[in-house]
């Protein structure tokens, strides 16, 4: 977008300002929005309004590199005051050092966050050391946390609406999240419309796909107060199709009982491997390498991915030949042929192989391709539901993953180990008991088969990389996960009525005589005000992340008067960069935090997850850390919504103004992603479908001018486009006439194919020269106009009708151009993660109500089967 200054030259710039990174209205680093010291301290500000990401430098401008070893700064405070300095209720004795260095406490680690991920990466167990000899404990038996699979989210789809005239099961209730009855999740009518695919993966606004003339003529049937007796019953069967376990208010039980009844398939194993062609070897110091499959297969995950970033790192290389080398001492080569080093392997023919089969799969006719979706349809189609006290229910990660090469998120220190081939032997299938054991797609049997009602998922297994326990469970549109949902979104509505009396308290905790008081509150103002992730220590194995509570001195730099700036990584290795202006108390309760520590030592050494989700829950029941990011992005959302007046404002105007305030919450929960690769590519595939409308209304205006000379005095039409040279206009022409010359083949040949299938004769060539010469004739009037400011069309349009179109198209450039400058801005913001997880879906639903904006304009397929609880709220509902 930068750069192209020409492309918003005339009436045509910008309705809306490119917002800053850190939003309207959220403090700069200097303290306020122009830049000016803020005189105003964090303490008289908004109670609801956290202390933004928008002190963030932008995001235009590269961060600062990391550089954790910071000099220790000169303090305008030379001592502190008697209040400033903390005593121990029991100080802590000095950890024995082990090289040099002391000892760290390991918390016990807290529940991930919701963030939607792949469910094959998540945590959901505590992680492990890797097993030298493969094997993992048992899972625990516990009620393991339901969450969203992001992979099986483009698979999910809505489920039939019913009016809830079945007979509601009663079921138990807990405190927990992930210990909500199962009952099956529906949507509601508008849910069920058929809504286009997102085409753009920086774009959250899908459109709706355009109905038939059938269509709405059945929907104004259906409307009318005189409803034929055919289309009530119709409905009438629709509706006892759907259990609206929202609408029930029945006493839920203890949680104990989940389900009564479970019977599903179990899992889809992937398909067995399949040797590449005794042709295709890769090269061991230049010579042909001979593999078994068991050894060809793991050298294929690496060739397939020879041209892919991970392949350039080292510790990928590292970790890959390491146990590559285990399976080739294993299966060696069939020539005997010693594979020691990784710099003489050459799998570059494999890669080649692989990419020549994927141009295959590409260049398949339409047909072949439905033929391949079907079976791959059929075969899944048994796997994708089960049936939950005698209900229907999608399952989400029905799939078990193929082996391959781990990849991790981040720097991973385990990333390129081998993920192993998962068996029905690793695999532990939970069932009703009178429920047909389900019959594994591949050989073996099932490790054990156990008919628990008190958990959720349906089937377990260890993964061989972390020793994580993986589950299957119901989809992100089950009834389990819309209740999971609604109980986590309500309970951050709760603390809306306790959130004054924490903020009250832990602000006098500031000030405690008790360190690891003081501490506890520090950390609090943090994850409340910057809705930072609580954080757990890390392994020696894991990737270097951190949170608040494991932040350490490294971590954090003052800077006079009361700035403090972080530097760390975060979830996912995000590096999380922020400078904020702070209260003058927790300015100084930091300085005394890291006085006589090294850098790599922690900053909250008195401050575990553990223990301060323990301290929460005794100020709300059920509050965690977390609840307070969940809290803190909705009623963020809300108040940026509240904010814009968006009277008199266009459709595209109202969705920037809802994706700007999207965009602030993922930067106030640091949900950054970096820059696609094709961003240029689709920017400027944008430009020019700026600059095609551009060229059709000024074909339409220079027809007007020929009808209606009067018209080039009204500024409506007289203003040229200045950005459209003679050269581009050439170009474009030419771009159109061989898009024109391919449609008339493509047209010509499927005529022919259909006569022929019919039994008639094919037209004659002489047919497809006659079209391909009308449309040489009219792009030969084209070239004749060209400079000339006059044009003519086909068919002749009254005056009246060409100011309709010419207008039409005014409002296509403007609303066009905003879609630019909405993606350009998105580009390292990641909208998806907050709106799936944090931002309460009842804002939107009232939002989009009260002015007037197609939810499938907001929420894709997948967000509409995930919130159908949502779909009812007054249009004046708040969070």
């Amino acid at each position: 977008m930068s750069g192209d200054s020409a492309m918003f030259s005339d009436d045509e710039r910008p309705l809306a300002p490119k917002p800053t990174a850190n939003g309207s209205g959220l403090k700069n680093g200097n303290g306020n929005a122009n830049g000016q010291q803020s005189d105003v301290s964090m303490s008289d500000a908004d109670d609801d309004v956290p202390l933004s990401q928008a002190t963030r430098k932008s995001r235009q401008d590269p961060l600062p590199p990391r550089n954790l070893k910071r000099k220790k700064p000169v303090y305008a405070e030379s001592s502190s005051s008697e209040d400033d300095v903390p005593l121990a209720s029991s100080p802590a004795k000095p950890a024995p050092k082990a090289n040099g260095r002391a000892k760290k406490s390991k918390p016990v680690k807290e529940e991930s966050d919701d963030d939607a991920q792949s469910q094959s990466e998540r945590e959901v167990a505590p992680k492990k050391r890797r097993a030298p000899n493969g094997k993992a404990k048992a899972p625990p038996k516990k009620k393991a946390k339901e969450e969203s699979d992001a992979s099986d989210e483009e698979d999910a789809k809505p489920l039939k609406k019913t009016n809830g005239r079945k007979k509601a099961v009663k079921q138990a209730e807990s405190d927990d999240e992930d210990s909500k009855p199962l009952k099956k999740v529906a949507a509601k009518a508008r849910a069920t419309k058929k809504v286009k695919k997102e085409e753009d993966s920086g774009s959250d606004t899908p459109k709706p796909k355009k109905r038939s003339a059938k269509v709405k003529e059945e929907e104004a049937v259906s409307a009318s107060p005189a409803k034929g007796k055919k289309g009530k019953k119709k409905e009438d069967d629709e509706e006892e199709d759907v259990f609206k376990w929202w609408e029930q208010h029945e006493a839920q039980g203890d949680g104990t009982e989940r389900w009564q009844t479970l019977e599903h398939h179990g899992v889809l194993f992937p398909p067995p491997y399949v040797p590449i062609p005794s042709n295709i070897k890769m090269k061991y110091n230049g010579v042909d390498l001979d593999l078994p499959p068991e050894a060809e297969e793991v050298a294929g995950f690496y060739g397939a991915m020879l041209e892919t970033d991970h392949a350039q790192d080292a510790t990928f290389n590292k970790n890959f030949f390491e146990d590559w080398k285990r399976v080739l001492a294993k299966y060696p080569p069939c020539d005997g042929t010693q594979v020691t080093k990784f710099e003489l392997c050459d799998f570059r023919p494999m890669f080649e192989y692989f990419e020549a089969e994927k141009a295959k799969k590409k260049s398949l006719s339409g047909e072949e391709k439905k033929q391949l979706k079907k079976a791959k349809d059929e075969l899944e189609a048994k796997y994708m539901t089960c049936v939950l006290d005698g209900r229907k229910e999608k399952i989400g990660n029905f799939r078990v993953e193929p082996p391959g090469l781990f990849r991790g998120r981040g720097e991973h220190p385990k990333k390129g180990y081998l993920k192993n081939r998962v068996r029905p032997e690793d695999i532990t299938i939970n069932i009703g008991k009178d429920a047909p054991i389900p019959v594994p797609n591949m050989p073996g049997k099932w490790k054990k088969v156990i008919h628990d009602n008190t958990v959720t998922w349906l089937a377990t297994w260890t993964e061989n990389i972390n020793q994580n326990h993986k589950y299957v469970f119901l989809a992100a549109g089950s009834s389990l996960k819309g209740q999971s949902d609604m109980q986590k979104f309500e309970k951050a509505r709760e603390l809306k009525k306790h959130i004054d009396k924490i903020r009250l308290d832990y602000t006098e905790d500031l000030k405690s005589k008790v360190m690891a008081d003081r501490q506890r509150a520090t950390a609090m103002y943090f994850i409340d005000k910057l809705a930072l992730r609580a954080g757990n220590e890390k392994g020696e194995d894991e990737a270097d992340t951190v949170g608040c509570c494991s932040l350490r001195c490294e971590h954090v730099t003052l800077e006079n008067p009361n700035f403090i700036i972080f530097d760390f990584l975060g979830k996912d290795s995000i590096r999380y960069y922020n400078k904020v202006e702070v209260e003058a108390q927790i300015f100084k309760n930091i300085r005394i935090f890291k006085e006589n520590k090294e850098p790599d030592d922690n900053l909250f050494d008195r401050v575990t997850t553990t223990g301060l989700n323990k301290h929460l829950t005794s100020q709300m029941k059920g509050l965690t850390a977390k609840v307070f990011r969940t809290f803190n992005a909705s009623i963020t959302f809300q108040r940026l919504l509240d904010e814009e007046e968006l009277k008199g404002a266009t459709l595209q105007e109202r969705l920037n103004a809802y994706n700007k305030a999207n965009r602030m919450v993922a930067i106030l929960c640091n949900h950054q992603r970096s820059t696609p690769k094709t961003h240029d590519q689709s920017m400027e595939k944008m430009r020019y479908k700026l600059r095609s409308l551009k060229y059709d209304r000024m074909k339409l205006r220079h027809v007007l001018f020929s009808q209606e000379p009067k018209a080039k005095k009204n500024k409506k039409y007289n203003e040229e486009e200045s950005d459209l040279d003679e050269d581009w206009i050439e170009e474009h022409e030419e771009n159109l006439k061989a898009k024109e010359i391919e449609k008339a083949e493509k047209k010509f040949a499927k005529e022919n194919e259909k006569l022929e299938a019919d039994g008639k004769k094919p037209h004659k060539d002489s047919v497809l020269k006659e079209r391909l010469a009308a449309v040489e004739e009219d792009f030969e009037r084209l070239a004749k106009e060209r400079g000339t400011k006059k044009a003519t069309l086909k068919k002749d349009r009254p005056t009246d009708k060409l100011e309709e179109a010419i207008d039409k198209l005014t409002d296509k450039v403007k609303a066009f151009k905003l879609q630019m400058i909405d993606r350009d801005e998105g580009k390292e913001v990641a909208l998806s993660t907050s709106k799936i997880n944090y931002l309460d879906p009842r804002i939107t639903v009232a939002w989009c109500n009260t002015n007037d904006v197609p939810i499938e304009k907001i929420f894709s397929k997948t967000l509409l089967t995930k919130f159908p609880w949502a779909r009812g709220v007054e249009n004046d509902w708040k969070f």
